[in-house]
């Protein structure tokens, strides 16, 4: 990076230190090129002026040029003061009114001067007012362009006159004086490919735009070329992590494996699972460490695929350990994995926060000594304490619930770290999956297993009551079960929902005893009193299941038929998906009921609409990604590695999906970017690899 964007800001005219300083601490901006790569998030049509009498509708954002004739200064309640400006053009007045920053503001006004007046219009009485406006001295006003970068800021460079407006002052000049100052990143054959502007160009109109199409080139420019290098960096660091990590070598498949396969397999394997077991086995043959997310929706199969994997690293004499988020999860595990392994001997044992320490410590000298072949648990197996005589093979389940660097503590429990498999039930869209997981190996269970009937999905409002609770009664009169989720615990002041107490009332009313008998379960509970209710509904000793969303994940019942979702409008489309999960894992016909209140938005709309139209939780996952951005659908996967400054990866796929196939093609061309036409590629993959912790080959 050249002298010029190094320079600190303290350097450029109308900054200096104090003013720097917050730069630095409120927005990470010390250098030239920070500011220059602080992009605005939208624009302002400046070109359009209104006058007052013309104003259009309230809560409109208006421009109008004019003068200050009066300035006062009141008491809004108790304490805080109102800086009120009467502010007149040849038509009318209009108030522009400060609640905040009234000491500093007041001296800044001058009466009779013209100004440039911007900012949302509203209506008092007959009055209309500003509030907070931004106004500029006519004689500074930029008549080059309509067009006004807006920018993210904060109170306190506010306070300091760094407003959007402030801060566009100064960029703006750093970016008259590029001249030349900018090397090229990207290579002339990518530039002329896509008919991309320079980066020089490209920093200069996002800045300072003449027109929407100049903004628009240059926006593109950035974008493609933040998502590029991202990917190189996946890609590369992907490489790296191949060539340095030797794995275990698992060459045989043998009798454990052969046994459990062709005398104890619940179901055929699905043509999903097969293709999946193949990826996993091609991985653990070659003498390379494995990372590999297995993608699949609820009820794939996802489980069984991990287990035979976690067999064949039992036949070639290692240990196998399966990590998942919460104890109950954790439990159904054990459960099911002890259930079909018992009868061929192997020995599988389950740790979690509540195991008792004389039961640990027999644990612990079961591992060391290799006698424990599969261990089940949650967080506990992260513990310094648990040690293997030879781990093999780590499956995480739900990894986005564990920090990359807990998981991290898992590679340290051998020499040789041990082949990491991630399971995930949230099925995700191609442009996250290369971007999350750009640097692990991607497999999709994209079957069910046979005699799976898809859920029927229905949404209705709070009018449709005594029907839903007719329907439930049918259900249960045939012998089936019936989950009711609730959003709240308690009844809240500020929320029009139906909450969890109120809700198991009026249902116990309505399914009296003796002839019905109704479960409750949330996360306030004792574990011990959760497990028993839980425990009475997988035994049908209850039929209906009220609960919180703690049964979104790790309980298991073929026999629940029906889930209905009370205040489906306060869930978002992945939790929808994983609850609707619950049910249709019999034989049986399942159902899910949406239930929501009459006044519905057009984002919840959309999003009721799309589970009642598809089970397929990749379209699910597409739509949620549209509605919301990415958001927290990998909670802190990937933190410090996608702190993206202007490319959005629910708005921009088409973009990843390009940077993803040209930063492979520069890779398949030139592994080491040495040739002359990658040298700036090079420099600046360099920068970015040595800026970040390498936490993408922990998975």
């Amino acid at each position: 990076m050249n002298d010029f964007l190094l320079t600190p800001v303290e350097f450029i005219k109308g900054v200096g230190p104090q003013r720097a300083e917050l730069l630095r601490n409120e927005l990470g901006l010390a250098t030239v090129n920070d500011l220059l790569h602080h992009f605005p998030f939208r624009y302002v049509d400046r070109s359009v002026y209104y006058k007052v009498k013309d104003l259009p509708y309230a809560d409109f954002a208006i421009q109008l040029k004019g003068r200050i004739i009066q300035v006062s200064e009141s008491t809004a309640g108790a304490r805080q003061k109102k800086l009120v400006a009467k502010f007149q053009d040849e038509t009318g007045v209009i108030d522009l009114v400060w609640f905040q920053g009234v000491k500093w503001i007041k001296p800044l006004l001058k009466t009779g001067v013209e100004y440039q007046m911007y900012g949302k219009a509203r209506l008092y009485g007959n009055q209309w007012n500003v509030a907070h406006p931004e106004l500029t001295e006519w004689s500074e006003v930029d008549k080059r362009t309509g067009l006004q970068p807006i920018y993210s800021t904060t109170e306190k460079l506010t306070s300091k006159g760094l407003h959007s407006k402030g801060l566009e002052k100064i960029i703006s000049q750093v970016a008259l004086q590029l001249k030349g100052r900018i090397p090229e990143t990207l290579t002339a054959e990518l530039i002329q490919k896509h008919r991309l502007l320079s980066k020089e160009q490209a920093l200069y109109l996002v800045h300072r735009p003449n027109s929407t199409d100049d903004f628009t080139r240059a926006r593109t420019r950035l974008k493609l070329e933040e998502l590029f290098f991202l990917q190189l960096e996946l890609l590369i660091r992907k490489q790296i992590g191949q060539r340095a990590m030797k794995g275990h070598v698992f060459d045989k498949v043998g009798e454990v494996f052969n046994t459990f396969y062709e005398q104890h397999l619940p179901f055929e394997l699905t043509n999903a699972q097969k293709r999946v077991l193949k990826e996993i086995r091609r991985d653990c043959h070659t003498g390379i460490h494995m990372n590999r997310l297995v993608q699949g929706d609820v009820g794939s199969g996802k489980t069984l695929v991990a287990l035979l994997a976690m067999l064949i690293a039992l036949d070639n004499g290692y240990q196998a350990a399966l990590m998942a988020p919460t104890e109950i999860l954790a439990g159904q595990h054990y459960e099911t994995i002890q259930s079909l392994l018992e009868p061929m001997g192997v020995q599988v044992a389950l740790l979690t926060g509540s195991t008792k320490k004389k039961q640990r410590e027999q644990l612990h000298e079961g591992l060391v000594e290799g006698r424990i072949q599969l261990l089940i648990g949650t967080h506990a197996l992260l513990e310094n304490t648990v040690q293997f005589a030879n781990l093999g093979i780590v499956v995480i389940d739900e990894q986005h619930r564990f920090g990359v660097a807990q998981r991290a503590r898992m590679w340290r429990k051998n020499q040789v770290p041990p082949h990491v498999l991630i399971m995930t039930a949230t099925p995700i869209p191609r442009t996250l999956a290369m971007t999350f997981y750009g640097d692990l190996d991607v497999s999709v269970i994209d079957e069910l297993p046979p005699g799976r009937k898809p859920v029927s999905t229905f949404h209705r409002y709070e009018s449709h009551r005594l029907r839903l609770f007719g329907f439930m009664k049918e259900q249960i009169a045939l012998g089936r079960q019936v989950y009711v989720v609730y959003p709240l615990i308690r009844e809240s002041e500020t929320l029009d929902f139906n909450n969890l107490m109120a809700g198991y009332e009026a249902i116990s009313r309505a399914f009296p005893l003796p002839d019905y008998r109704v479960s409750i379960v949330h996360g306030q509970m004792k574990p011990d009193d959760k497990e028993f209710e839980m425990q009475r509904f997988v035994r049908g000793e209850t039929q209906i299941m009220v609960a919180t969303t703690v049964i979104e994940v790790g309980v298991n019942v073929p026999n629940a038929s029906v889930m209905i979702i009370e205040s489906a409008e306060r869930f978002g489309l992945s939790q929808l998906h994983q609850l609707r999960g619950r049910v249709g894992r019999g034989a049986e016909q399942s159902y899910c009921i949406l239930m929501t209140g009459n006044e519905l938005g057009k984002d919840t709309l959309k999003r009721l609409e799309t589970m009642v139209s598809t089970n397929d939780g990749f379209e699910i996952a597409e739509v949620d990604l549209q509605l919301r951005g990415p958001g927290d659908i990998m909670g802190t996967q990937q933190s410090g590695l996608l702190n993206l400054k202007i490319a959005d990866l629910s708005k921009d796929s088409q973009l990843v999906i390009l940077a993803r196939d040209e930063a492979r093609n520069i890779l398949a061309e030139d592994e080491q970017l040495s040739m002359p036409q990658h040298a700036m590629v090079r420099i600046v993959l360099e920068e970015i690899l040595k800026s970040r912790p390498n936490w993408g080959k922990i998975a």
